[in-house]
């Protein structure tokens, strides 16, 4: 079974992305084909990168660092539930990802982005060589939430069109294939 976690990127107060992370949580788990890691960034909260070594030595002087350190590297794939800011990513998510290095190495990552009109797209493609240079295998296959905070109902929770479900149970079939083909590579 694929070890998947699932990363909440905004750290701000109201933040639609948590709904939104939850919805992927539920078809994830109803999927049969995942253990799930929940990482809530902001529950995690690393402080801005603070570790004296690089990140490729894993000299890790920090708790906060080792513990995060030992869940990525656990994991076998990600979804990253990540806002648009000013037309780039989150600085959280960043941080996240800046925190470690060969801990995502080969392993394979899906994107789950929103915004306005864009759907978070631009934030997507905007942190898309980090992600790269990390050595991450993006899904072909992500989904774009354009004017997701339309979609939170009542009661605070995310309400899906269904081409976004369609997009969400495809990409997560893509994970796991990714996560079979990579796993020979770790």
């Amino acid at each position: 079974m694929t070890r998947l976690m699932i990363v909440v990127g905004s750290v701000r107060e109201g933040r639609i992305g948590l709904p939104i992370a939850q919805w992927v949580q539920r078809e994830a788990e109803a999927s049969g084909l995942f253990e799930i890691d929940w990482a809530d960034l902001k529950e995690i909260a690393l402080p801005l990168m603070d570790e004296p070594n690089h990140p490729k030595l894993r000299q890790y002087t920090h708790d906060h660092t080792k513990a995060w350190s030992a869940r990525v590297d656990a994991s076998d794939a990600f979804v990253f539930v990540q806002p648009e800011y000013n037309f780039s990513y989150a600085p959280s998510l960043k941080n996240a990802l800046d925190y470690l290095h060969q801990e995502w190495r080969r392993k394979a990552l899906g994107t789950v982005s929103y915004g306005g009109i864009s759907g978070g797209t631009r934030g997507t493609t905007a942190i898309r060589p980090v992600e790269m240079a990390l050595g991450l295998v993006t899904t072909t296959v992500n989904v774009e939430l354009a004017w997701a905070a339309q979609q939170i109902d009542d009661e605070g929770a995310f309400v899906p069109r269904e081409s976004s479900q369609r997009q969400l149970l495809a990409m997560l079939d893509e994970l796991a294939a990714l996560d079979a083909a990579l796993r020979p590579l770790r």
